[in-house]
């Protein structure tokens, strides 16, 4: 996929005044945890990686890959031997026009292998770029993101349950650990853009 034949050079000019609206949704749970985004396809996975992070609330403590037709795309180990053995491509120089070509097209995001937290992200629409809006950018959104470590998505909705009832025995405990209440239809868009205007999209580096 990263074979830049005359194809796919075509492919990529073309994208060069287009926006990419995609939609990020987190598997498994609901009610729905989804995101919409703007952003050019000329970005390379590694940056469309925290754009997700920022995007959909995560801290980025864990590893992550992305899958499209069944090949797993992520950063490059270190450890040579390791990653000799295995199947994964180095995504460093992946654009993401180069897994999401069409409209509908979908691809997988994967973050923190423990809790798996899998992520459908689909191409919705590719759109003229409007002059003075500042990309990447948030246009839609509803829930909160899961806390980190919280065990995926049954954990998330024990730990749901629990904060729904004060006198459950583990309800102070929940709130210990998180460190004060939880509201899990938080969304607010203003503050997941304004991170995006900032160095790394706002993304923590670990």
């Amino acid at each position: 996929m990263t074979n830049h034949n005359d194809s796919n050079l075509s492919i990529h000019g073309a994208m060069k005044d287009k926006i990419y609206q995609i939609k990020i949704s987190l598997k498994g749970f609901s009610p729905k945890i989804w995101r919409r985004i703007l952003v050019h396809p000329d970005l390379f996975l590694p940056d469309f990686h925290k754009i997700i992070q920022t995007t959909m609330g995560w801290e980025n403590y864990h590893l992550h890959q992305f899958i499209a037709n069944g090949i797993e795309f992520t950063q490059k180990s270190e450890d040579d031997d390791w990653w000799d053995n295995v199947k994964s491509v180095d995504y460093e120089n992946v654009k993401i026009s180069d897994l999401l070509v069409e409209e509908k097209d979908k691809i997988i995001y994967e973050y923190d292998f423990g809790d798996g937290w899998e992520h459908d992200i689909v191409l919705e629409k590719i759109l003229p770029v409007e002059s003075g809006v500042k990309y990447p950018i948030c246009i839609g959104g509803k829930n909160n993101c899961p806390p980190e470590d919280v065990g995926g998505v049954s954990g998330y909705a024990y730990m749901l349950e629990v904060l729904s009832d004060p006198k459950h025995e583990e309800y102070e405990m929940f709130i210990e650990w998180l460190g004060g209440p939880f509201d899990h239809e938080y969304f607010d868009k203003n503050e997941i853009n304004e991170l995006l205007q900032m160095e790394n999209y706002g993304c923590f580096d670990f």
